[in-house]
């Protein structure tokens, strides 16, 4: 069957419709297929809808990249803890990234020893910090996709109108149509299909994917983020691939347009400019971070610091580089639920709340 839109939003959680897309899901998923699930948020909505278990045992959900604090680096992580030692800083971010740890200790930890870092909601919330208090330098540390970079740089942006001259950032942002590129090239990984990302789609739109999709051909559909969507997406995913006849097709377009919101991205573009970044999991990947832009070089807080942070290893026994490519699941981690867990985490997606293996610990343990 199929469902246009206008069904979609009268009947999120209509379990006729729900029970009708899982009969031509198992219809269609008639030998092994391997999905990915690209959003965080969609690995969150897919344990607590119970989805995992609605689908036949021939398809296996793998999630993919697309936590931001998870994908992350280390070395990211150590600078952030080394602005918080800085005499005079404040550090403004957003409450996943306090329990993250560094090499050596966390911003949680920073915090117990005098560190002034404060929790905040947006990067404006830091901006209007920063006017509060003069006397110091506010750093908004800005981790995420295209969803969040916008309104980072409007803030950028606002403080130079302002005039607030002691606010600046340092930019962990990354984009997510490269890690698609970096995904296939990954060895371990075998991918049949991508549920791509609402949120960042409506930024980007599903014509970014586009080069992506010409060039390796893979099962490609924009979710959104109610039960229904997801099982509309694996429906598609699971037709195209059985048929032989990949598409890339848009399953949330009362959300996502093809070419997006040109508004956010033109704001982004006037902060940020492409650059390559290191990713948790995948190395560094050619043009897939966000650099705050030379003429804005006052507001770029890896310039205003001279910060020197060295490259340590991962923690001995830790999968997340792994999981977050999906050659490996949480529960393959030796030190899943044991060493690591939600309350004293050892890495990054045992802590945030997009996280597999905080997802897996919590509908799994």
């Amino acid at each position: 069957m199929t469902i246009d839109n206008a069904t979609f939003s009268d009947a999120f959680r209509d379990p006729d419709i729900a029970r009708a897309l899982v009969r031509d899901i198992e219809q269609a998923a008639v030998a092994p297929m391997r999905l990915m699930e690209v959003c965080g948020t969609h690995t969150m909505a897919i344990f607590r809808h119970g989805i995992r278990g609605l689908l036949p045992p021939t398809i296996t959900l793998l999630s993919g990249p697309g936590c931001p604090v998870c994908v992350t680096d280390t070395l990211d992580i150590n600078a952030f803890i080394a602005l918080s030692q800085q005499d005079g800083v404040t550090v403004a971010t957003f409450g996943d990234l306090m329990r993250v740890p560094g090499s050596f200790t966390s911003l949680r930890q920073e915090v117990a020893e005098g560190a002034d870092v404060r929790v905040v909601y947006s990067a404006m919330d830091a901006v209007e910090l920063a006017q509060r208090h003069p006397d110091r330098t506010v750093v908004f540390l800005g981790v995420g996709f295209e969803t969040t970079a916008p309104t980072v740089a409007a803030a950028v942006l606002t403080a130079r109108d302002r005039g607030v001259t002691n606010f600046c950032v340092y930019s962990a942002h990354k984009v997510v149509p490269p890690a698609l590129d970096a995904l296939m090239a990954a060895p371990d990984t075998r991918i049949d299909g991508f549920l791509l990302p609402g949120h960042v789609s409506v930024i980007i739109g599903t014509e970014a994917y586009r080069p992506f999709f010409q060039q390796f051909g893979k099962p490609c559909v924009v979710a959104g983020f109610e039960p229904l969507d997801i099982l509309e997406a694996v429906r598609r995913l699971a037709r195209q691939i059985t048929s032989g006849r990949p598409q890339l097709s848009n399953a949330y377009s009362r959300a996502v347009s093809d070419m997006g919101n040109p508004l956010a991205r033109r704001v982004m573009e006037t902060v940020f400019a492409p650059c390559d970044a290191r990713w948790r999991g995948l190395g560094v990947i050619p043009g897939s971070g966000l650099a705050i832009r030379p003429e804005l070089a006052a507001f770029d807080a890896a310039r205003r610091f001279n910060i020197a942070v060295v490259e340590m290893p991962e923690p001995k026994g830790c999968l997340c580089g792994p999981v977050l490519t999906g050659a490996r699941q949480p529960t393959d981690c030796p030190l899943f639920g044991k060493r690591c867990t939600p309350m004293d985490p050892v890495g990054p997606c045992m802590v945030s709340n997009e996280g597999s293996c905080a997802a897996f610990y919590r509908y799994f343990t």
